[in-house]
C-alpha cells in the first residue's frame, strides 16, 4: 500500500503517552498505525476524541510488549483482538488486523491477519478505512480522502453486502451523513438501506440508541431524520418520531442561543406523541431510567411553560418543577412550538431564571410549627401548605421571620 498523503503532526500523535505506546510495540517488531476516527477527524481539522491503533501483532503479543514497557493493559475484547493500553491516564484501544470469516448481520467471526488492506476492507465506510503512521504517512486504500473532500459518505465495496454483515451499518450511514455528508446521499447506499430496513428490529435497542443519539446531535439532524422517514427507515424504528418541523425549530433556537445539542431533548422534540408513545420509544431504545423519566417530562410537562418575560410566573413554574435543567429544556421545547416570531432576548432572560432555584426553598419547616405549639399530625402539613401558598404568591420574597409571623397569625385563627 502506497502513501496517499501526509498528515501534519498532531498533539495527540506526538504526546509522550502516544510515543510510549508506539515505542513499546516497535520494540517487539510490531508494525502499528493510528486508524479510524482519529485519522479521519484529524485530516478534517476536527477535535479527536478516541485514539485507536491497529497492529499486525496478535493481542497476546501486544499485551506482553506493553507490560514489558511498564504500560498497564486491559484485555477488553481479546477474543476479537482488542486490548486497551492505559498510559499516563489516557486509553489507547489497540486491535490486531482482522478479516471477517463469517457474519450474521449482528456479529462477525474474525481471523487475525497481517494484511493492512484486508483489515481496511472489513470497515464500513471509506472515510473510516484510513490509517496513519506516527510520522504522518496516510494510507487510503478505498478513496476515503476524496470522499471526505467531497462530503460523500460511501461504503467500502458493495453497500448491500456491508449492511448484511452488520445491520447497524445502515444507521451508521445516516449518522455519518448527518455529520460528514454534503449534498445528495450516495444512491447505492440509499437503495441498500431501503431494501434492508426491515432487518433493523433485529438490532438491540442499546445499539440503535447509540447511533440515533449521535445522529441527533448533528446540526442537520432534522434534515437527515426526514431523509430516513422518506426512505422508510423510521417506520421500523420509531414510528412515533415524525415531527421534524419542531426538531428544526429547536435546533435553530439552540444554535441562536449557543446551547449544546442534547439528544434526549431533541428526541422529545421530534416525538409526535403523548406519554404512552414516549414510553414505547424509551423501551425501544432501552433508555436508562433517568433518560426515560426526562423524556416523559419533556413530552408531557409537569408545568406549562412559555418563553415569557413574566419572571414571577417563571419562578412559580421553576418551583413546581424543582429541576433547573428540566426547566431550561421545557422552555426550549416551548420555544420550538411557539407561534409567531420568537424574542431570543426574552428567552435568554427566561432561561436565566433557572439560577433562582437554590433560593426557592420555603424558609420554615414542620419542626418550626411544632415549636410554635401546633400538635404533631395533619395540621402541620395543612398549615405549611397555607404558608407556602402565601409565600409563592409573594414571589418567594418573604424570609424566615415573615413566614413565622404568618404562622403565628394562622395559629391565632385556630379554635382553642
Amino acid at each position: 500500500m502506497t502513501v496517499a498523503a501526509r498528515l501534519s503532526p498532531q498533539p495527540w500523535m506526538t504526546a509522550p503517552e502516544s510515543r510510549a505506546v508506539f515505542a513499546a510495540l516497535d520494540a517487539g517488531g510490531a508494525d502499528a498505525r493510528f486508524v479510524g476516527g482519529c485519522v479521519r477527524d484529524a485530516w478534517l481539522g476536527r477535535p479527536v476524541k478516541d485514539i485507536d491503533i491497529a497492529t499486525h501483532a496478535p493481542p497476546e503479543r501486544v499485551m506482553d510488549l506493553l507490560e514489558a514497557a511498564g504500560i498497564r493493559v486491559i484485555p477488553t475484547g481479546i477474543a476479537h483482538g482488542t486490548v486497551t493500553a492505559l498510559c499516563g491516564g489516557k486509553p489507547y484501544e489497540i486491535t490486531t488486523l482482522r478479516r471477517d470469516v463469517e457474519t450474521d448481520g449482528r456479529h462477525a467471526r474474525v481471523e487475525f491477519t497481517d494484511d493492512w488492506v484486508e483489515d481496511a476492507a472489513r470497515r464500513d465506510l471509506t472515510m473510516n478505512a484510513l490509517s496513519c503512521t506516527p510520522d504522518g504517512a496516510m494510507f487510503d486504500p478505498f478513496g476515503g480522502l476524496a470522499d471526505l473532500a467531497a462530503g460523500r459518505v460511501r461504503f467500502v465495496g458493495e453497500a448491500r453486502r456491508r449492511i448484511e454483515e452488520d445491520v447497524l451499518r445502515l444507521l451508521r450511514f445516516f449518522r455519518f451523513h448527518a455529520h460528514y455528508g454534503r449534498g445528495e446521499p450516495d444512491a447505492e447506499a440509499l437503495a441498500a438501506c431501503r431494501e434492508l430496513a426491515p432487518r433493523l428490529p433485529t438490532l438491540s435497542g442499546e445499539r440503535v440508541r447509540g447511533e440515533l443519539f449521535r445522529l441527533l446531535t448533528a446540526p442537520c439532524a432534522a434534515a437527515v431524520w426526514r431523509l430516513m422517514m422518506g426512505q422508510g427507515i423510521m417506520a421500523h424504528l420509531l414510528p412515533e418520531a415524525m415531527d421534524t418541523g419542531r426538531l428544526d425549530r429547536l435546533i435553530a433556537v439552540e444554535r441562536d442561543l449557543g446551547i449544546t445539542p442534547d439528544p434526549t431533548r431533541r428526541l422529545a422534540a421530534v416525538l409526535d406523541s403523548d406519554r404512552p408513545g414516549a414510553l414505547l420509544a424509551a423501551e425501544a431504545l432501552r433508555l436508562s431510567n433517568h433518560e426515560r423519566d426526562r423524556l416523559l417530562a419533556l413530552v408531557e410537562p409537569p408545568v406549562a411553560l412559555a418563553p415569557t418575560d413574566d419572571r414571577k410566573a417563571l419562578r412559580q413554574g421553576l418551583y413546581r418543577i424543582g429541576d433547573g435543567e428540566l426547566f431550561g429544556d421545557l422552555l426550549l421545547i416551548a420555544a420550538a412550538i411557539h407561534d409567531g416570531p420568537l424574542d431570543l432576548t426574552a428567552l435568554r432572560a427566561a432561561m436565566s431564571v433557572a439560577g433562582d432555584l437554590p433560593n426557592l426553598r420555603l424558609p420554615i419547616a414542620g419542626r418550626d410549627l411544632l415549636e410554635l405549639g401546633i400538635p404533631r399530625g395533619p395540621a402541620v402539613g395543612e398549615m405549611l401548605k397555607r404558608i407556602e401558598g402565601w409565600w409563592i404568591a409573594e414571589d418567594f420574597q418573604p424570609g424566615r421571620d415573615a413566614c413565622l409571623e404568618v404562622a403565628r397569625g394562622l395559629i391565632g385563627e385556630r379554635p382553642s
